[in-house]
């Protein structure tokens, strides 16, 4: 990513962008919350051969299986990385350039109702891999599942029994040091609320892509839940019909970091590295062709 030297008003995480046009420099006061400006899309992606991209990396490996989820989280990361501008953020009306590609998502201990939940959140370094996406992953997962909580995770376990007028309290003044970007690192870490990209795997649990709403709290601008994987028949191009395996996304936006164009543009981007696997391994910051 590209390193600026910091300026008053930069944040820890990002820098300010103040050479904005028009258009975008009054968008965050015409809808200044991020919930009122969502766009959502729910898009079909063929995953045929990322599969069968899996089934040869995973021979003979025990430990670090690559799932599909690995492989979309690289894809995703990936694209990011092509696209900067969907690394960045609105918060206190200001619009904010990440300095890194963060992956946030949900993991349950058990697969059972009542589990409890877990924030996991995974860092990209321009040398990422879809192997090191699987070792970082698996790893981060486990210990969420394993260890003692601490950042978000720690810090909810304590405020769940703190009483209602304390909660109030201490969310108002939350929400106020999020507008000025003063939220303590403790507790954005591991939250996937302060990602670049908030992921939820609904596959896992055998549920279709459904649309999810933003968070007017932290600083994610994009949204993906996963649906279950299927077949569906369609016509290749040389007329043939063939059985595909496909597996819906559904994608919410804040629309103010980015246009239809582009982000469109970007879902082309995440569509090839699915259709050519091999490209996921190859480090982030490698330049690939795209024909799209």
């Amino acid at each position: 990513m590209e390193k600026r030297t910091k300026r008053w008003g930069d944040r820890p995480d990002a820098y300010w962008i103040r050479d904005l046009d028009g258009l975008h420099a009054i968008m965050p006061h015409l809808m200044n919350k991020r919930t009122d400006a969502e766009v959502y899309v729910n898009m079909e992606f063929d995953v045929t051969e990322a599969l069968r991209y899996i089934e040869e990396k995973n021979r003979g490996e025990d430990e670090y299986k690559t799932t599909l989820f690995h492989c979309i989280l690289m894809a995703v990361a990936k694209t990011v990385y092509l696209r900067p501008d969907l690394n960045r953020y609105i918060s206190g009306r200001r619009y904010y350039q990440r300095h890194e590609i963060t992956l946030g998502f949900v993991a349950k201990k058990r697969f059972e109702d009542h589990s409890e939940e877990k924030l996991v959140v995974a860092t990209a370094p321009e040398d990422w891999t879809l192997t090191a996406v699987t070792r970082q992953v698996v790893g981060k997962v486990h210990k969420a599942r394993t260890e003692k909580s601490g950042g978000a995770n720690g810090a909810m376990d304590i405020l769940k029994i703190m009483p209602r007028w304390f909660l109030m309290l201490f969310f108002w003044g939350l929400k106020t040091l999020d507008f000025y970007g003063k939220v303590p690192a403790v507790l954005k870490e591991d939250d996937p609320n302060f990602a670049s990209v908030f992921l939820t795997n609904l596959g896992s649990i055998q549920c279709p892509s459904v649309y999810h709403h933003l968070n007017n709290y932290g600083t994610n601008s994009i949204m993906i839940a996963i649906g279950t994987m299927h077949k569906v028949e369609k016509i290749a191009a040389d007329g043939t019909r063939q059985v595909r395996d496909v597996v819906e996304l559904g994608i919410t936006l804040d629309e103010r970091v980015a246009d239809g164009f582009y982000f469109g543009r970007s879902l082309k981007i995440v569509q090839h590295l699915m259709s050519h696997p091999e490209l996921l391994d190859r480090p982030l910051k490698e330049a690939i062709d795209l024909d799209c």
